[in-house]
């Protein structure tokens, strides 16, 4: 990760500073490319605390910086190092929870934006507090980087009284609003509610017995899934299960860690093959832990996920 500053400094004025000059390097286009966002192996849509940028609703965003922090990605999306980025960024946003507002621009398609921001290359992080621009860091970097340099964002926000919330967010354009959501069921909200304290055991007690009174809870099952993966990876340290994995590329244990992982950080796809490929060599205990495992990845991608389906059609073929 090449910083551009080592951390944010104070907003000066509610006034945006952008200069629209300068060209983007986009040499990125040569690397190893990747599905537009939303399709698999791509990084997800649009959404929540993450919106598309251009020259429509640039503007806006610049002012709503002076309520709410805006971290800006500039970046090609179809680019594989890019991507990744992009999709790490992503879940942070949704787990700071509006703490900030992630806005998505495609140095692409809309240049004269990316152009705003001065940057060199792609991908580029720039955080706007009050309509100021500070650049942050260019190149890849670490979820752990990128937390350290979000916490640095955040803090200097506050310094300057920028401490709203960011609203929920929605890809770009007209949409029509949105109703607001129906209560959850009991059970539900009392696993949801205990997600929000980091209880896990207790949101676990709650979506099984909402299963044990109806077996048929499609979303108590997945509810349940996602809460066994977020208990599997609490205290996970990234870089001793991937070393433990590649180190021993035949364990169906450390395939099963690093395939939590992956489903963590949204790449389902790269979940489901490393599980997948291990079953033709596994023993009958192996194939079990895998069969089992994968099953509640697939709840916890959405039982009509099209990734699931075919990764669903494999494993009945190695089963069968």
């Amino acid at each position: 990760m090449s910083s551009a500053t080592s951390q944010p400094g104070p907003a000066r004025s509610a006034q945006p500073e952008f200069a629209v000059r300068g060209a983007v390097d986009l040499s990125a286009l040569n690397r190893p490319q990747s599905p537009p966002p939303g399709e698999p192996g791509g990084a997800p849509e649009a959404g929540g605390f993450v919106v598309d940028v251009s020259e429509a609703n640039f503007e806006q965003l610049v002012r709503d910086s002076a309520t709410y922090p805006v971290v800006i990605l500039l970046w090609i999306p179809t680019d594989k190092a890019n991507a990744d980025l992009g999709s790490t960024m992503g879940r942070l946003a949704q787990e700071y929870g509006g703490r900030f507002l992630l806005g998505r621009v495609d140095a692409q398609a809309s240049p004269q934006v990316a152009a705003a921001f001065q940057v060199q290359g792609v991908p580029t992080v720039v955080a706007v507090l009050q309509g100021q621009p500070l650049p942050l860091f260019q190149g890849a970097a670490d979820e752990q980087q990128i937390r350290g340099v979000l916490d640095q964002v955040l803090a200097a926000a506050e310094q300057n009284g920028v401490t709203g919330r960011a609203p929920g967010a929605a890809p770009a354009g007209d949409e029509p609003a949105v109703e607001p959501e129906k209560p959850l069921p009991p059970l539900h909200q009392e696993a949801y509610d205990a997600i929000e304290r980091d209880d896990l055991p207790a949101a676990a007690a709650a979506y099984e017995k909402a299963l044990r009174q109806d077996p048929k809870d499609s979303d108590a099952a997945a509810g349940l899934a996602q809460v066994h993966l977020m208990q599997r990876t609490h205290d996970a340290d990234l870089a001793a299960v991937r070393t433990a994995a590649a180190d021993a590329p035949s364990d169906v244990d450390a395939a099963l860690a690093v395939a939590d992982l992956d489903m963590l950080g949204g790449k389902v796809e790269d979940a489901f093959g490393r599980l997948l490929d291990l079953m033709p060599e596994a023993d009958a205990d192996g194939k079990e832990k895998l069969r089992v495992r994968l099953l509640e990845l697939f709840e916890v991608a959405g039982t009509t996920d099209p990734r699931v389906a075919k990764a669903r059609r494999r494993l009945s073929l190695y089963l069968y």
